[in-house]
């Protein structure tokens, strides 16, 4: 059975929602509360309002943590990745060994997967991204000094929000 809950942290209210294998999705902010619970209920509309077991609420800490500028690591959140492609998956478990105020860009994790030429695709399995900062998307940026694209809210602006947090330099 799904759950969701709603916490806050510096950069606003954020959403989790998790199921018996782990998270199932993470929500940045959508400008309140209201509007982030909102976002939560269609993004799964089966999932109740809960207070979170031990291990999501030790993933909430630390991602409260992260974003009040300390350097956690969220590599140990447990993820739920059923119906996540395959592609997706291996782009995911790349990005998170990207540690806070670090960077990597698209082009390097294509040569990680082997693939080069496959640096748009990384990007458009990153935008699909349903775990965001568990899943480091903000810290993928473009080749050649670019920021590159964020689907949060906010768009790059809220990526590069995140990286100053985490004290990422970036060019």
């Amino acid at each position: 059975m799904a759950a969701y809950a709603i916490f806050d942290t510096a950069v606003g209210e954020c959403g989790i929602a998790w199921g018996d294998r782990g998270v199932i999705g993470f929500q940045l902010p959508e400008g309140d509360a209201s509007a982030t619970r909102r976002r939560m209920q269609a993004r799964f509309p089966h999932a109740a309002d809960a207070l979170p077991p031990a291990n999501v609420q030790q993933g909430i800490d630390a991602i409260v943590s992260l974003m009040q500028g300390d350097r956690a690591d969220l590599a140990f959140v447990p993820l739920d990745m059923d119906g996540v492609p395959d592609f997706h998956r291996r782009v995911y478990d790349i990005a998170r060994t990207i540690r806070p105020g670090e960077t990597m860009t698209y082009g390097d994790i294509a040569k990680r997967l082997g693939d080069p030429s496959c640096a748009r695709a990384v990007g458009q399995a990153l935008g699909r991204n349903p775990f965001a900062v568990i899943v480091p998307c903000h810290r993928v940026v473009a080749a050649g000094g670019k920021t590159g694209g964020f689907s949060a809210s906010g768009g790059t602006a809220t990526k590069l929000k995140l990286l100053a947090i985490e004290g990422a330099q970036l060019f």
